[in-house]
């Protein structure tokens, strides 16, 4: 009976209170559900992405000796195949077409392909001039040859007369590199690029043609199952990876070693299950801090009316009541948040993922949906049972009667504070951020073909370290300035308070606990929205500079190799409608001692207008400094850090180089002088590659040869600019645009819903500011209604009641932003190292999102202003009005 009346009595007379805490409870449920969606779905698209993206599944390589038909049976006998088609391979010794001038190519590879191939795994060929059917020249090989649609070409056969076909149309192979893999051989001795020269044949064509040869050479022809698989998988990439690998391992048990599985679903789901991990890495960095910041907001609303419930629990104590008794009273009210938070906080969840990710449930499946609203409700009834229950227990069983009836009473530093617990944290925060460094904050490990990753976990410790010991230690500073400070804040409040500063600093010095503890929270929550905001600023950004390196520039316009065009070319590129200039780039390849790296040639006065080059680039200077010196000093020549170390290269040192002479087509000796390292250039491999003065290079060699055009077209109208000039080029180049290379090279994590989460995001981070400012303020001010009667009754006027009322509020916006950016600042840079493995390339500094940060702090001082408004008017009561309803 009790219980209910006690229940009553807080539903009736403290809703507000439990409204607040519940609300606290609600944010961090809907924060946690909401990242749980992101989380599930996002490894469901990505299964789904990966498995999408891949043209022909498997690629069964039949070894010699057995029958191509014994394995084709084997594979369609499958459950889960659901095409299988034998595809012919033959190694040619070239091809020739007698034109106006006799072209021939070097060594090269013919498929045999069945009629209804390029339906059955589409992706596979691309159709660029001609008929989709027949004999099919691929788009490099056809300007190798200058060859078209109507031609006829000669292949070469070893020993053999070569044979003559006609050509009926000219395709592009997007998956070139699968498709010519090396299959079973490691990804270390794969080819590093497909063959230039390739040719397609019916299957009746290609058997004619290479059947005989077979017979004499069977080393030179081989036989390809290419397998299309249901995509019915487990929505996790390592669960899908591990699925797939295990069957292509059955199948290569099953044909007793007569076949060999190429396994190219499986490497994009290997590719996948890493963004998966570095997608469960950003839920708990950047959905936890929220949550926890969420728990710390319910205990200070929760704390906020302490003295209250401590009169409370002695008044009942006084009248018979057990500490049992008590602590049920507490846990009733602990019960009535942490339900009502949940409930409110899962259904608001659901209506942000309807909006930022498309869909209501928590999870991929039924039962990750069921585990993420279970998980995310407990976590509310722990939330509102530790930030209630406990404290009122605790204070049950700790406090006599007469101490917690006190109003005034000594207060005690914190025993964090006795100990120096914020400068433990720091120093850790500091150690664990040195080992961390010291693998290259690598988190993520997935080794090529095995079944399990590794995250390091324990890269997450310096974080979050740092965030509570920062936290920590602006709560020490700010409770030693409002108390030995308080002249200082006295003078600092006059023009808000006027004559009474210094008894409004006494009155802050009294109640420097309470408002030193707002004042961290609030800029805990400002360092976790500034924090979240520059990631994801700095996320995007890099991800916009990969593609930018990656595709050169708004469009890029590849030469075939062996074509010979011109830096004039650049002209009637210019003229193209939308182009606003063209920057040629040469592409060479230089042996350096016996390796064989790229070489781009640029024009060092015009590069850095044409495409985006970051200082980051370069180490030994900045990006302008040696464009500077590549034209001052011609044979000047920048080399990556591999090179600079394999060669024990100092700055100046002579470096020959050979490279073909355009003329001989010889490899001729070329000096240079090493002037700088790069680490990534425009269109330029991962690995080593070298960059020179394209004059000098074309002077050297006897050839302005251009290897590609980087157009831009200021960011405006990419696609429709590509198409005029695919339309204008035709098959003879290779034109990419920075759109479709934006979603090629970005990681599944990045196309998926990435954006979603920022959104949801920084939405919540806006939203535990402003509460964490507002809010707090709001009921720490309206515990004190009876402080602010009594004043008024003492003949207090409302100016006086704005003084004291103002003068917190300002120092709660003031400490809370200062600490705030200070702790976000020194966050964010520890989150963008500790997160280099999320980046490609890594950033130079953080990208710093100003607008979004002075909205946030806008909107905390708009809230406390709000508030401090209202607690002024409503301390304008008349004062036994007031003393009456407390």
């Amino acid at each position: 009976m009790m219980i209910w009346i006690w229940l009553h009595g807080l539903i009736g007379r403290r809703t507000a209170r439990l409204a607040a805490a519940a609300a606290g409870v609600a944010v961090a449920v809907a924060l946690l559900a909401c990242l749980g969606a992101f989380l599930a779905a996002s490894k469901a698209t990505m299964t789904v992405r990966a498995a999408s993206g891949v043209a022909a599944d498997w690629q069964v390589q039949v070894t010699g000796g057995t029958d191509p038909n014994t394995v084709l049976g084997t594979v369609r006998a499958d459950p889960a195949t659901r095409q299988a088609l034998p595809v012919g391979f033959a190694q040619t010794s070239g091809f020739t077409y007698t034109g106006p001038t006799t072209q021939t190519t070097g060594s090269g590879v013919v498929l045999g392909l069945p009629d209804d191939y390029s339906r059955s795994f589409l992706g596979e060929v691309r159709t660029l001039t001609g008929s989709g059917t027949g004999v099919l020249l691929a788009q490099q090989t056809a300007a190798n040859l200058h060859a078209g649609p109507g031609d006829t070409i000669s292949v070469g056969r070893a020993g053999m007369a070569p044979a003559r076909v006609r050509v009926d149309g000219v395709v592009d192979l997007p998956q070139a590199d699968s498709l010519f893999q090396k299959v079973g051989a490691p990804s270390g001795s794969q080819p590093s690029a497909p063959p230039d020269n390739v040719l397609l044949l019916p299957q009746a064509l290609w058997h004619q043609v290479f059947d005989p040869q077979a017979r004499t050479r069977p080393d030179l022809v081989t036989t390809q199952i290419h397998v299309r698989r249901s995509h019915a998988l487990p929505s996790d990439p390592a669960a899908a990876y591990t699925a797939i690998t295990a069957a292509a391992r059955n199948l290569e048990a099953r044909t007793a070693g007569g076949a060999v599985v190429g396994n190219n679903l499986g490497a994009a789901l290997d590719s996948a299950r890493q963004d998966a991990a570095y997608a469960q890495i950003l839920f708990l960095f950047l959905g936890l801090p929220g949550a926890v910041l969420a728990g710390l907001l319910t205990a200070a609303i929760a704390g906020a009316g302490a003295a209250r419930r401590r009169r409370e629990q002695a008044l009942l104590r006084s009248r018979g009541a057990s500490v049992r008794q008590v602590t049920w009273l507490a846990a009733v009210e602990a019960a009535v948040v942490g339900v009502a938070g949940s409930a409110v906080g899962l259904a608001g969840a659901a209506l942000v993922g309807r909006v930022a990710f498309g869909s209501a449930r928590f999870g991929a499946t039924t039962a990750t949906a069921i585990a993420w609203t279970a998980g995310a409700a407990v976590a509310g009834l722990v939330i509102a049972a530790l930030t209630v229950l406990v404290p009122a227990h605790r204070d049950a069983r700790a406090m006599t009667v007469s101490a917690g009836r006190l109003t005034v009473g000594r207060t005690r530093a914190p025993g964090w504070s006795r100990y120096g617990l914020d400068f433990v944290l720091l120093a850790a925060a500091g150690a664990v951020f040195a080992v961390t460094g010291r693998n290259g904050y690598q988190l993520v490990l997935a080794p090529e073909g095995q079944p399990t990753i590794s995250v390091s976990y324990w890269a997450f410790a310096g974080p979050a370290l740092l965030w509570l010991g920062t936290g920590l230690l602006a709560w020490r500073l700010y409770d030693l300035l409002l108390g030995r400070g308080r002249r200082l804040v006295g003078a600092g409040l006059r023009p808000l308070a006027g004559g009474l500063s210094g008894t409004v600093a006494g009155s802050m010095a009294r109640q420097r606990r309470l408002l030193a503890r707002s004042i961290v929270l609030l800029a805990l929550a400002v360092a976790f929205a500034a924090s979240t905001a520059t990631f994801n600023s700095t996320y995007r950004r890099q991800a916009e500079v990969d593609a930018q390196l990656t595709n050169g520039a708004d469009v890029t316009v590849t030469e075939s190799p062996g074509a010979s065009v011109g830096p004039d070319q650049a002209r009637r590129l210019a003229a193209v409608p939308g182009v606003r200039s063209v920057e040629p780039l040469q592409h060479r390849f230089a042996y350096v001692g016996a390796d064989l790296q790229d070489l781009y040639g640029v024009r060092p006065g015009t590069i850095r207008g044409a495409t985006a080059l970051q200082d980051a680039y370069f180490t030994g200077g900045t990006a302008k400094q040696l464009t500077r010196t590549l034209a001052a000093k011609p044979d000047s020549i920048l080399v990556s850090a591999e090179t600079v170390k394999d060669f024990q290269l100092r700055p100046g040192d002579l470096l020959n180089l050979r490279l073909q002479d355009g003329r001989t087509k010889r490899f001729t000796t070329v000096p240079f002088h090493y002037v700088g390292v790069v680490k990534e250039f425009p269109t330029a491999p991962k690995d080593s590659f070298l960059v020179a003065n394209a004059a000098y290079v074309a002077q050297k060699t006897g050839s302005a040869t251009i290897g590609a055009f980087l157009v831009d077209t200021g960011g405006r109208h990419i696609a429709p600019v590509a198409h005029r000039i695919r339309s204008l080029l035709g098959p003879t180049a290779t034109v990419t645009d920075l759109a479709t290379t934006r979603r090629v090279v970005g990681s599944s994590l990045t196309a998926v819903d990435l954006a979603g989460l920022t959104r949801v995001e920084l939405t919540f981070a806006l939203l535990l500011a402003a509460a964490s400012g507002g809010l707090v303020l709001a009921l720490g001010l309206a515990e004190r209604r009876r402080t602010f009667a009594i004043a008024t009754a003492l003949g207090a006027n409302r100016r006086q009641l704005r003084g004291f009322v103002s003068g917190e509020a300002a120092a709660l916006a003031v400490g809370g932003l200062v600490a705030g950016t200070v702790i976000g600042a020194l966050l964010s840079q520890m989150l963008v190292k500790v997160l280099t493995g999320v980046f490609d390339p890594p950033p130079s500094a953080p990208t710093v999102p100003w607008p979004y940060l002075m909205a946030l702090g806008s909107i905390t001082v708009v809230a406390l202003a709000a508030v401090a408004a209202a607690a002024v008017r409503l301390a304008s009561r008349p004062a036994v009005q007031v003393l009456r309803e407390l």
